[in-house]
C-alpha cells in the first residue's frame, strides 16, 4: 500500500480516475458556464465537454448547480480537517479563523473560485444550491465545534451557530471584495471581515 507523507494511504488508481472525472466535470461546467451563460448550459453540454456520457455525470453530480459547487463541498472537508488540527484549547473563534485561512491558503490561487462568486451572485438558482451547501457544511462544522466545546450538535444552537456565522462571514467576505473591485488581497478581506465579528459587541 502507498502512503502519503502525512501517513494517510494514498489513493489507488480506481480514486485518482474517479477524482479526476470529477475534477473535469466541475471545470467543464464552470467553463461552459462562463462562455454561453448558466441558463444556455445542459447536462448533457457538460459531459460531452468532459468526454464522458450524461449517465456518468448523473452518477457524479445530481445538477449542473452541484458540479460547479463541487468545490465548495471539497473546501468544508478541508476547514473542518485543519480546525481539528488546530490546538484544543485554542479560543473557538480564533481556531475557525486559522481554519478557514489556512484552507484557503491550501487551495493557491485559483482564478475559477472568483469565476464561481460572480456566478452565484448573478444566478439565483445558482446562489440558492449555493446556501444548500452551505448548510450541509454548517452540519458538518458544527459537529466538529461541538466535540471541541463540549456540547451537543443535535440539541444545542451554538455549535450551528457558531459554523454558520464564520460560513456566512467567509462568503459575504468573497463577495463584497468582488463587488467592490478591492485592491486588498482577497484572504485578507476574509481575515479581516472574521476579525470584525470577533471583537463585535
Amino acid at each position: 500500500m502507498v502512503t502519503a507523507p502525512n501517513g494517510v494511504p494514498a489513493p489507488g488508481l480506481r480514486e485518482r480516475k474517479k477524482s479526476a472525472t470529477r475534477a473535469a466535470l466541475s471545470q467543464a461546467a464552470l467553463r461552459l458556464a462562463v462562455e454561453h451563460g448558466w441558463e444556455k448550459v445542459r447536462v448533457e453540454d457538460i459531459a460531452a465537454a468532459a468526454g464522458v456520457s450524461p449517465r456518468t455525470f448523473n452518477n457524479y453530480f445530481p445538477s449542473k448547480e452541484a458540479a460547479v459547487l463541487a468545490t465548495h463541498a471539497e473546501r468544508a472537508e478541508r476547514i473542518v480537517e485543519a480546525l481539528r488540527a488546530r490546538p484544543e484549547q485554542e479560543p473557538l473563534w480564533d481556531a475557525l479563523t486559522h481554519a478557514f485561512l489556512d484552507s484557503f491558503r491550501a487551495d493557491g490561487p485559483d482564478p475559477s473560485a472568483l469565476q464561481r462568486i460572480r456566478l452565484a451572485m448573478d444566478h439565483t438558482q445558482l446562489a440558492a444550491a449555493q446556501l444548500r451547501f452551505e448548510a450541509e457544511a454548517a452540519a458538518t462544522l458544527g459537529a466538529e465545534i461541538a466535540r471541541r466545546t463540549g456540547t451537543d450538535a443535535e440539541r444545542d444552537l451554538y455549535p450551528r451557530l457558531a459554523a454558520t456565522l464564520a460560513i456566512t462571514t467567509s462568503r459575504l467576505a468573497f463577495e463584497h471584495w468582488v463587488a467592490s473591485a478591492s485592491a486588498t488581497p482577497a484572504l485578507e478581506a476574509v481575515q479581516q471581515a472574521l476579525d470584525r465579528v470577533r471583537v463585535m459587541p
